[in-house]
């Protein structure tokens, strides 16, 4: 088992991973931002100036103005609103991903389309067939 995981780790894709790790842990910082600083202000303002942040249920049967003044108070709450910013967060990172991972397609389908394919090798009886057919045409 040792061995094996030193196989593993010796090969790069180790490295590849542990990057991408941390560019995916960056980007969902970016894309959280983007959702909660830019996306959800203008929505809760055509919404009547709602804070999705604010959207909870006390499950404890109070009346707290803020998700802030519940959790200070110690009451256990639903918070919906910070659910649906997670939902809206989590389908932007998809949507950012899927368009990357096209774009990739696309260049990698484009490198393909450029290398000439070479055609496929004979088999080696047609090969010595060949030879044997040009030996006799030959004498």
């Amino acid at each position: 088992m040792v061995s094996e995981f030193k196989e593993f780790a010796a090969r790069g894709n180790v490295v590849d991973l542990a990057v991408g790790f941390i560019l995916g842990g960056a980007f969902s910082t970016i894309v959280k931002s983007l959702v909660n600083d830019v996306i959800m202000p203008p929505i809760g303002l055509l919404l009547s100036g709602v804070d999705f942040t604010n959207l909870f249920i006390p499950l404890d049967g109070g009346d707290y103005p803020t998700l802030e003044a519940a959790s200070a108070a110690g009451a256990a709450t639903l918070n919906y609103g910070l659910f649906i910013n997670s939902v809206i967060s989590f389908l932007i990172l998809a949507l950012a991903l899927f368009f990357l991972v096209r774009a990739m397609n696309a260049v990698s389908r484009a490198k393909q389309d450029d290398t000439p394919e070479e055609p496929p090798a004979k088999p080696r009886q047609e090969v010595l067939l060949e030879e044997i057919r040009d030996a006799l045409k030959a004498r």
